[in-house]
């Protein structure tokens, strides 16, 4: 083993397990989010194995996995849809207690959650549009 092997940090993708954990975090966040009568709803029109794919490579890039998504951004996926911050932090709910009940590290969480607040004001109804 090289020097840079041994102090190479190795990425929250890797420490959770890789694309196989990603998935099983996507498909139980899903089972969750369709279950909430809440959030049920901005789904009944949607390709949800694609939506799950989608979901698994964004998640992957977030954890510091390798970089394979081309799908939207999140302000062109999400601004129609008029998303209130209430739905929004119900989503976030769901994917910390999926990732918590799947025995993800809490420094890892810690991070998730940071890009979730991050990230949310693509997300959210802005009232504007994008670039306005």
């Amino acid at each position: 083993m090289t020097v840079t092997e041994e102090t190479a940090p190795v990425s929250h993708y890797e420490r959770i397990g890789g694309a196989s954990s990603v998935k099983a975090a996507v498909e139980l966040f899903y089972d969750k989010v369709l279950a909430d009568p809440d959030l049920a709803g901005y789904f009944a029109d949607v390709d949800m194995v694609g939506q799950r794919r989608h979901l698994a490579l964004m998640l992957t890039v977030v954890l510091g996995g390798p970089n394979e998504y081309t799908g939207r951004g999140l302000a062109e996926a999400h601004q129609p849809l008029n998303i209130p911050v209430a739905h929004y932090a119900k989503v976030g709910e769901h994917l910390t207690v999926t990732l918590t009940e799947l025995g993800v590290p809490a420094d890892i969480l810690a991070d998730v959650q940071t890009v979730l607040g991050q990230v949310q004001d693509q997300v959210v109804a802005s009232g504007t549009r994008p670039g306005v």
